[in-house]
């Protein structure tokens, strides 16, 4: 971790590199990691060596080392699909960049929903979504959109499991726990910590919102 203690000020490491980017309360960016575009909500963290580009993610999402979203495309239709070809300025003094190239790769954004979990290596294409409480294992390359509480594994990523049975997932949406504020969060840690998903409906289904 960056810092032992977090707080509303994002921890960010010295080594990261972030450019254009939106980090809210209780957040965290590991060494080497770089985010571009990005914005990363309230209580999520990516750790080191991580690579994010034009992306959208939620709160409470846990982001292992090594994992790469929404990676570049090579133009494979032209002549070269070499980059000189859309960023000429480092190349050839005053040749410019391809505005349009970085345009059509800002039109596919990925977006991630809340509590998810990204293993480490996995790789999440262009215009992807991933819906709140899912799963992306470990070394997955993900081609597709993801539901919901669903688990996904391999290349390409395939559905190995619900997290919870669907009336279980929507239980959980409709209480939408992580827009809780950080006091009731607290009271509820020992609920969150229990190994019954039914009881902690239970027991806050029917609080105030």
């Amino acid at each position: 971790m960056v810092s032992d203690r977090l707080g509303l000020e994002p921890a960010v490491h010295p080594t990261a590199e972030l450019s254009r980017c939106r980090l809210g309360r209780y957040t965290e960016v590991g060494a080497r990691t770089r985010l571009s575009e990005t914005s990363l909500d309230d209580y999520s963290y990516i750790v080191e060596d991580g690579q994010v580009n034009y992306t959208t993610i939620g709160k409470f999402c846990s982001i292992a080392s090594h994992v790469r979203i929404n990676p570049g495309n090579h133009p494979m239709e032209r002549a070269s699909q070499s980059h000189f070809t859309y960023r000429a300025s480092a190349y050839w003094p005053g040749e410019e960049d391809e505005p349009a190239f970085f345009a059509r790769r800002r039109a596919l954004p990925v977006t991630i929903g809340h509590d998810v979990w990204i293993g480490h290596g996995a790789v999440i294409l262009p215009g992807r979504s991933i819906g709140t409480g899912a799963v992306v294992g470990a070394g997955t390359i993900l081609t597709r959109d993801v539901a919901p509480y669903t688990i996904v594994v391999g290349n390409p990523g395939r559905v190995v499991r619900r997290r919870f049975p669907e009336a279980v997932a929507e239980r959980l949406q409709a209480l939408a726990w992580w827009d809780w504020d950080h006091a009731r969060l607290r009271r509820a840690l020992p609920d969150f910590r229990a190994p019954s998903i039914e009881a902690f409906l239970e027991r806050h289904e029917g609080e105030a919102q």
